[in-house]
């Protein structure tokens, strides 16, 4: 089901009702600064069983944390003051940051990893939708690889153990998305999304590491 919406002025009652879902386990595809995104409220242990069945990953690190604001990250990650002033100067805008996660985080998640990937994307949809919600989504790319007649295709590993994907993989409209099975409600706001991937930066270690170089720039 698709429901059309204006971006920058999405109607409260739609809001309320997706936020609704969202709260029941169920799946919702929206834009974001770069692609599309499939999401799931971070609490609903059946949204991300669901989430993550329907795109067919198993390494969580393909999956990201989708925030508001800054201050939500503070709940799962840390960070020392240099990474938060990087943050905060980058933020909102097209980078995954990959922090080390509190002690408790994988037990709220469902984690097996010490390390989270964490974004806040530009794009007024997923903020708008994160404040009615009064939480972060839990968040992976949509892809064509989602497709009922391409789930066979088997991803390559990249860089930092990610697999790769393509920009032909995107979709630049929200109906494209219709026929992956398990997505339960599309928030289309009628626009082409380039078909860019945000940038993803690794600031687990002392040094910052590039995993993907996307649409935010580095180094800034």
């Amino acid at each position: 089901m698709i429901e059309y919406i204006v971006a920058k002025n999405i109607d409260e009652r739609v809001l309320t009702r997706v936020a609704g879902m969202l709260c029941d386990g169920k799946i919702v595809a929206l834009p974001t600064d770069t692609s599309w995104v499939v999401v799931c409220s971070h609490r609903s242990k059946e949204g991300i069983k669901r989430l993550r069945s329907i795109s067919g990953e198993r390494d969580e690190r393909h999956f990201t944390l989708l925030c508001s604001d800054i201050s939500q990250f503070c709940e799962f990650c840390g960070m020392d003051n240099s990474r938060f002033r990087l943050l905060k100067r980058l933020l909102p805008g097209p980078y995954v940051f990959i922090l080390n996660t509190l002690l408790g985080t994988e037990k709220k998640l469902g984690l097996h990893r010490r390390e989270l990937g964490v974004r806040i994307s530009a794009h007024p949809v997923p903020e708008a939708l994160i404040q009615r919600l009064g939480c972060p989504l839990y968040s992976i790319t949509a892809k064509k690889t989602m497709l009922p007649e391409n789930r066979k295709k088997a991803p390559h590993p990249g860089d930092g153990g990610f697999f790769e994907i393509d920009e032909e993989d995107l979709f630049e409209q929200g109906c494209e998305l219709e026929d992956i099975d398990g997505i339960d409600l599309i928030l289309d706001s009628g626009e082409y999304l380039p078909l860019t991937l945000s940038t993803i930066l690794d600031m687990t270690g002392s040094e910052i590491k590039i995993i993907r170089l996307g649409a935010g720039g580095w180094p800034v």
